[in-house]
């Protein structure tokens, strides 16, 4: 197979638009509705502010319930792509951690020089699924036994690393790896890093949602494709 940045100056990056998935929608509902307690200029005094103190309480109680995990597999369009359909995930993001560049684009990142690793950042409910769930997934849709390869795409960028918010992350992580490692599932002890979460910079527009946006796209079908088909059948 080849790599990604050669089919991308072979075929170019071909955009295309999508309906808003279901959690997007809920994000706008939710949004219109705070705008209107703004807006109802109508309501009495104190039933306007009782309605809005109780849209910021919820805000905050949803803010609460998330947890954030940020993970490097390789191409951040494989992971997004899978995690996008994993229930529990409230929200996916591509972007860039762990270099010395502030605000480093895709190029600079590409060139191997900025020390960035390709992860994805996700809010996820506890309440419906786990940090060792997150894991469980990912342990299964990556090689971690490469240090800086999957498949035909080699660099640090691409490097197999846990960026952990909280102890308990890193806990759940080294024990996550020792089973693993105990079970023999590879031929090769796992290499995945285990690093503090750093700044977050987020990619560029194009690169959010990615597959979902170019399923025809050459690199989504050889690469990205089978592995949301292995998460599909797990």
């Amino acid at each position: 197979h080849r790599g990604r940045r050669e089919l991308e100056h072979e075929f170019g990056k071909t955009m295309r638009f999508r309906t808003p998935s279901a959690r997007t929608r809920a994000s706008w509902q939710a949004m219109n509705s705070a705008a209107d307690c703004v807006m109802d200029m109508k309501a009495p005094l104190y039933p306007f502010h009782a309605s809005c103190d109780a849209v910021t309480r919820r805000g905050k109680q949803l803010m609460a319930e998330r947890e954030i995990a940020t993970l490097g597999g390789g191409c951040f369009w494989c992971l997004e792509a899978v995690y996008e359909r994993m229930e529990g995930v409230l929200s996916v993001e591509s972007g860039y951690m762990g270099g010395r560049l502030p605000s480093p684009t895709y190029q600079d990142v590409c060139s191997g020089t900025t020390g960035h690793i390709e992860v994805v950042r996700l809010a996820f409910d506890p309440a419906v699924t786990t940090f060792r769930e997150i894991l469980d997934v990912f342990f299964t849709i990556h090689d971690p036994t490469t240090r800086d390869r999957q498949g035909a795409d080699v660099g640090e960028q691409y490097r197999s690393v846990i960026f952990y918010h909280s102890p308990e992350q890193r806990e759940t992580a080294e024990r996550v790896i020792r089973e693993l490692d105990q079970a023999r599932i590879w031929n090769a002890p796992i290499v995945t890093e285990l690093r503090p979460a750093e700044e977050f910079y987020r990619a560029e527009p194009y690169h959010q949602q990615y597959y979902g946006n170019n399923p025809r796209q050459p690199y989504c079908m050889v690469v990205v494709e089978p592995k949301v088909r292995k998460f599909r059948e797990k």
